[in-house]
C-alpha cells in the first residue's frame, strides 16, 4: 500500500490528486493559493545533488532527466558563433518570432508530414514549457476542465494548476498503453464538461505512442464534444517503431500542437519550441505572449535555422540510434531489475517501471521509490528519477529512466544497479 495514500484512486480524478497544500494564511505578504498548488520538480533536485557529487569527484550517470547529452548538431553550433559576429540583428524580434525559423518550421511539416502550414499559424516560444504557458492562458479559464493522462509529465498538471484550471487526471494504466481512451474521456465528460485534452506522443515518462487510427478517433471525439485538443509533440523523430509520429494536424486543423528543439535536436539550454496554433487563436497568442515574454531568445532562434540542414538530421537521427540500442539494453535487464508494469517505450528515450519488488525485497528498508533512489545514487553514482512528477497515486512505486546518455552509459549504469541489487 503506497504509504501515502489511504483510498484507491478512482478511474477519473476530477481533481489534483495530492496537491502541495498551501500553509495556512499569514497577515501582510504571503504566496498565493494557486501558487501553492505548483509542486516541485523532483527530478531538478536530484540534478543539483549529482552535479555536486559531480563536483566532488564522483562518477555519475545521470538517467533521472530528458537531456540528450550529445548536444546541439554541429550546423547549428557553427551558426552560433557566426552570428555573434556577422552583424545579425539580435536584439527583440516580432513575437511570434523570426520569419526564416519559421519558413524552416514550416518547411519541416512538409517534408516530415505532407502538412502545409502558414507561417503566420507558427509561434517561437521560449521551449515547449512557454508554449505551454501560452496556450493554455489563451484556451482555458479559470475553472475550466482539462484532461490530462495518469502517469504524465507533471508540468502540465502544474501550470494548468497555476492558471487556476481545474485539472482531470485520467488514469491511463499500463493495459491502455498509458495513453487516453474513448472510455476514460466518456467518463470524465459526464462528471462535468470537459473544455480541454492535453495529449502527448511520444509520452513522458512511459514512452508510449498513439496510433494513427487512436489518434483520430480521439481527435473526432474532441471535436465532436468541443473540446480543445494539445498535443505535445516534443518527441517526434525519436521513434523505434518505423514512424517519426503521428501529428495531430493531420486529423484536424484546429488542434494545437506544440514541439521543440530540446529533445530530437538536444537543444536543451537553448530553450527554444514552437507552437501551431489554429488561426482563430493567433491574436490571442500573440498578447498573450507579447506581454509574458516579448519574444523567444532571438540568438537561439537564428542558430536554429541551421538545425533542419542535412547534416543537423544526419545527427539526430545517430542519437535515436544510440537511444535504441540502450532501450534493448533496458528490456534485457527487466526481469533482473525486477522492474514491472513497463509497456515497452515506442518512443522517446524514457522507462517508466513499478519497482513493488524491489521495495519488498529491502525488508522495510525502503517505503518508496524516491527513498531506493536516493541510496541506489549514494551506493553507485547512478541517478533514477522517482515516479512523484509523473503519477500522483502510484509514482511512490515507480522510476523513471532517460536513456539520453546513450547506449555505453546505459549499460555501465545497469552493470552498477545489478551489482548493487545482487
Amino acid at each position: 500500500m503506497n504509504p501515502d495514500t489511504t483510498h484507491a484512486p478512482s478511474r477519473v480524478d476530477a481533481a489534483v490528486s495530492d496537491p502541495a497544500t498551501p500553509g495556512p494564511a499569514t497577515p501582510g505578504l504571503a504566496v498565493s493559493n494557486r501558487a501553492g498548488l505548483v509542486r516541485p520538480f523532483a527530478a531538478m533536485n536530484i540534478v543539483g545533488k549529482v552535479q555536486a557529487m559531480q563536483r566532488a569527484g564522483r562518477d555519475t550517470i545521470a538517467m533521472c532527466l530528458g537531456e540528450p547529452t550529445q548536444g546541439a548538431p554541429g550546423p547549428v553550433k557553427r551558426r552560433a558563433a557566426q552570428i555573434l559576429s556577422d552583424g545579425t540583428n539580435l536584439g527583440y524580434s516580432a513575437v511570434f518570432g523570426i520569419p526564416e525559423l519559421r519558413e524552416a518550421i514550416a518547411g519541416h511539416y512538409r517534408d516530415w508530414y505532407g502538412i502545409d502550414i502558414p507561417i503566420d499559424r507558427i509561434q517561437i516560444t521560449t521551449g515547449s514549457s512557454g508554449a505551454f504557458q501560452t496556450v493554455f492562458l489563451t484556451c482555458f479559464d479559470v475553472g475550466d476542465r482539462v484532461a490530462v493522462a495518469r502517469p504524465g509529465y507533471g508540468a502540465y498538471k502544474n501550470i494548468l494548476a497555476a492558471l487556476g484550471a481545474d485539472i482531470v487526471e485520467l488514469d491511463c494504466g499500463a493495459e491502455h498503453g498509458f495513453q487516453p481512451t474513448i472510455d476514460l474521456l466518456e467518463a470524465a465528460h459526464a462528471q462535468a464538461p470537459l473544455k480541454g485534452l492535453m495529449l502527448a506522443s511520444p509520452a513522458n515518462p512511459t514512452g508510449t505512442m498513439i496510433g494513427a487510427d487512436h489518434l483520430g478517433e480521439l481527435i473526432t471525439w474532441c471535436r465532436d464534444h468541443d473540446v480543445q485538443v494539445i498535443s505535445d509533440e516534443i518527441y517526434h523523430g525519436i521513434s523505434y517503431i518505423g514512424t517519426r509520429g503521428e501529428t495531430a494536424l493531420a486529423h484536424d486543423d484546429e488542434a494545437i500542437v506544440i514541439s521543440s528543439f530540446s529533445k530530437y535536436w538536444a537543444m536543451t539550454g537553448w530553450r527554444l519550441g514552437w507552437a501551431i496554433l489554429p488561426e482563430r487563436l493567433t491574436k490571442a497568442a500573440e498578447n498573450v505572449t507579447g506581454n509574458l515574454a516579448l519574444c523567444a531568445p532571438v540568438p537561439a532562434q537564428h542558430a536554429a535555422v541551421a538545425a533542419f540542414d542535412p547534416e543537423s538530421y544526419a545527427e539526430c537521427e545517430a542519437a535515436v540510434a544510440s537511444f535504441a540500442r540502450a532501450r534493448d539494453h533496458v528490456l534485457d535487464a527487466t526481469a533482473d531489475l525486477g522492474f514491472t508494469d513497463m509497456a515497452p517505450p515506442d518512443g522517446a528515450f524514457y522507462m517508466y517501471a513499478r519497482i513493488d519488488d524491489i521495495l519488498e525485497r529491502s525488508g522495510g528498508r525502503f517505503a518508496t521509490a524516491t527513498q531506493w533512489c536516493e541510496d541506489l545514487l549514494d551506493a553507485t553514482g547512478v541517478a533514477f528519477a522517482p515516479g512523484d512528477d509523473f503519477d500522483s497515486v502510484d509514482g511512490w512505486r515507480s522510476v523513471r529512466l532517460s536513456l539520453a546518455v546513450g547506449a555505453e552509459r546505459t549499460a555501465e549504469a545497469l552493470d552498477r544497479v545489478l551489482d548493487h541489487l545482487g
